[in-house]
């Protein structure tokens, strides 16, 4: 590569659009808008005639409606017994108390994955909380000497 290669002069400087005259970015396209101003006008009739056609049967009209007014839930509410943990002391046996119930079927291995992993950011919290007041107490200590 020759010198003359490195201050060859681009079409773009860094930072110039290709089109300054375009659209404005974060601008929504002319098409957006207009189906936008479409749909305002008659937002409350399409709402209603869903809404009508739900109540004579059309199942797929009141799932439509359903999932905007009540969204389905991204995950299952789960059951499991479970003692209160509030020191680091107590994490074996909770974790314990998971892996049985993963091993007797009353939870999937991905349920007890995924809740030992809460527990193991409740021990991060425990931790960190330690930490804290032994600093506290060291800074204490070294202030009063």
């Amino acid at each position: 590569m020759t010198q003359e290669d490195d201050k060859k002069d681009t079409r773009f400087k860094p930072g110039q659009s290709g089109n300054p005259s375009g659209r404005k970015q974060g601008s929504r396209s002319k098409v957006c808008v207009a189906l936008d101003a479409l749909a305002e006008g008659e937002a409350t009739e399409i709402v209603r005639s869903m809404i009508d056609k739900a109540k004579e049967g059309d199942s797929q009209a009141g799932r439509t409606i359903l999932e905007r007014v009540w969204p389905p839930r991204k995950g299952a509410r789960l059951q499991f017994s479970l003692p209160d943990v509030k020191s680091a002391e107590e994490l074996p046996d909770a974790i314990a108390g998971i892996n049985r119930q993963v091993a007797e079927g009353d939870l999937s291995p991905d349920e007890g994955a995924l809740i030992v992993g809460l527990l193991d950011a409740q021990r991060k919290a425990i931790e960190t909380s330690d930490l804290s007041q032994r600093v506290a107490a060291l800074e204490q200590r070294m202030a009063t000497k």
